[in-house]
């Protein structure tokens, strides 16, 4: 199965767990499997529209989905999914 890399800021929802083993062939399954496992990441996860939040980096193996195959990437049982929170602000 491949396995998910949970960030701290999501680790509240996943039961403190910082990497989770989920079904799927894809990325986007998987990450729907672990919104069905644990319900609270997906508004931090997923826009309203079902896409990969703006606010959210997803990689699979330190590649970013976004420039792959996006949702649709396929993943095999040996892959890694890194879900890591966009970070902004700062003053001047």
């Amino acid at each position: 199965m491949p396995s998910v890399k949970v960030p701290p800021v999501l680790r509240q929802h996943t039961g403190g767990a910082t990497e989770v083993s989920l079904e799927g062939d894809k990325v986007g399954l998987v990450l729907e499997a672990l919104v069905a496992e644990h319900p609270d990441t997906k508004a931090q996860i997923f826009s309203e529209e079902g896409e990969l939040n703006r606010f959210v980096n997803v990689y699979l193996n330190d590649e970013d989905v976004r420039v792959l195959d996006g949702l649709d990437t396929v993943v095999s049982d040996s892959d890694t999914i890194m879900i890591l929170p966009a970070m902004a602000g700062g003053s001047r």
